[in-house]
């Protein structure tokens, strides 16, 4: 690469980033049914005509922030198992526990980028296949908990009832084909109440209700671990 090649990649690579950072401010501000290139082109002090080289639409810059958002929880996810499996290896319970703080103070850090991937569906947008990958890091790091507790005999099988099993089969096959139809149907509880209870805190739901919200969480995170079966660390 030349050094005029050089210097064009940075500024590529600069300006999409001012772009994502104004569109992620109008986020704050306006919400992302009202996500406009025009508005963004004009804060940043661009036609709109040479923003089209970087998104020729509002949906492409709609999906570039929502793939940003998913890595961006999904690596801090990632980061906290990490430095929870250095502390206590076959503690799993408590890798479960890390991962689901992270997420949740990443939620909490970012409440416009977490409202854009588990708010409101966006009027008219419909997510390409492009943001499965980064939607799936969260869920996926805590099948990998639960798939270790397994192998390790440091889980016990929640109840199924009986109308369940089909279901309970049907997913496991889809998701987890390695693991039990009773744990992989409590991942799917877990992993739905864990995002039920950050969304009840950002968006509000918990005020002059839930107080000391940390310890709060950290029960619940907890306690959903329990329910997938992980036993805690002998």
């Amino acid at each position: 690469m030349t050094s005029v090649q050089g210097a064009r990649a940075r500024a590529r690579v600069e300006i999409t980033a001012a772009i994502k950072d104004e569109a992620r401010r109008q986020l704050a501000a306006e919400g992302a049914a009202k996500l406009s290139l025009r508005a963004v082109a004009r804060e940043l002090g661009m036609v709109s005509s040479a923003l089209y080289r970087y998104f020729p639409s509002r949906d492409d810059l709609l999906t570039a922030l929502i793939i940003d958002a998913y890595d961006a929880v999904g690596a801090a996810a990632e980061r906290a198992h990490a430095a929870a499996e250095a502390a206590a290896p076959r503690d799993h319970l408590a890798r479960w526990t890390a991962v689901c703080r992270a997420v949740r103070a990443w939620a909490v850090e970012h409440p416009h980028e977490y409202a854009l991937i588990y708010g409101s569906p966006v009027p008219g947008y419909t997510a390409p296949q492009d943001t499965v990958a980064p939607a799936s890091r969260v869920g996926l790091l805590l099948v990998s908990v639960a798939r270790a507790a397994y192998r390790d005999r440091g889980i016990a099988l929640p109840p199924l009832p009986a109308t369940l099993h089909p279901e309970a089969e049907r997913l496991a096959a889809d998701l987890a084909p390695d693991l039990p139809p009773a744990v992989a149907t409590a991942l799917v509880f877990a992993w739905a109440q864990l995002f039920g209870l950050i969304s009840f805190e950002v968006f509000g739901q918990f005020n002059r209700i839930v107080e000391d919200r940390d310890a709060f969480f950290t029960t619940a995170a907890e306690r959903l671990g329990r329910e997938t079966g992980l036993l805690p660390k002998p």
